[in-house]
C-alpha cells in the first residue's frame, strides 16, 4: 500500500446523512478546504463497536469544533441505512442523533483509495485520517475490526499537529514543543 501521510488526501465525493438524521447531503473533499478534518471509517452500521466510537466522537464534537476541525464518519453502508440507524430507538439498537454527517461509501471507492478496504468482505477496516486545511494527510491510524479507537488520542494528536512544532512522546496541550 502506498503511504498517504504527507501527501494530498485522495479525492472523495459521497452521499451522506446529516447527523440528526433529518436530510441527505453530499460531502466532498473540497467542502473541508481551509478546515481540519478527522475522517474515520468503520465497518458497518448496526454492529457492536462502531456505535461506541461514533457516539464518543459526537460527545467530543465541541472540542473538535473549538480546534477548527470537522468530523466525518464513513462506512460502506448506504446513506439510507445510516439514516435508519440514527433514527432508530437506542433500545432497539439504534445509534441516535450525532453531531456530524455519516457518509456512504457504497461504491467502496473511497475505502479503496484510502487503503483500508477489505475487498473480500466488502467493508473497511477502522481507518482514521487527520487532513489539514490544505488537504494534506497528516496522520493515519488503521485498526483491525475488533478494536475501537481513542477519541482522546485523536484530539491529542490533532492539537499536537496544529502546533506546527516538534511534540515529544505523550505531548499534551500546554506542554512546550522541542
Amino acid at each position: 500500500m502506498e503511504r498517504l501521510v504527507g501527501k494530498s488526501a485522495p479525492y472523495f465525493k459521497m452521499n451522506a446523512v446529516k447527523g440528526d438524521g433529518s436530510d441527505f447531503v453530499q460531502v466532498k473533499l473540497e467542502d473541508y478546504k481551509g478546515k481540519w478534518l478527522v475522517m474515520f471509517f468503520y465497518p458497518l452500521d448496526f454492529t457492536f463497536i462502531c456505535p461506541t466510537e461514533i457516539t464518543a466522537f459526537s460527545k467530543k464534537y465541541d472540542e473538535f469544533k473549538k480546534e477548527g476541525t470537522e468530523l466525518l464518519a464513513v462506512s460502506c453502508d448506504s446513506q439510507h441505512a445510516h439514516k435508519t440507524w440514527i433514527n432508530q430507538n437506542l433500545s432497539d439498537g439504534g445509534l441516535g442523533k450525532i453531531a456530524f454527517p455519516m457518509a456512504s461509501d457504497l461504491t467502496k471507492e473511497t475505502s479503496k483509495n484510502y487503503g483500508i478496504l477489505i475487498e473480500e468482505e466488502g467493508i473497511s477496516l477502522r481507518g482514521l485520517f487527520i487532513i489539514d486545511p490544505n488537504g494534506i494527510v497528516k496522520y493515519s491510524v488503521i485498526h483491525d475490526l475488533n478494536v475501537g479507537r481513542s477519541v482522546d488520542e485523536t484530539l491529542r494528536v490533532l492539537k499536537a499537529l496544529k502546533t506546527g512544532g516538534l511534540c515529544a512522546i505523550d505531548w499534551q496541550e500546554g506542554d512546550s514543543t522541542l
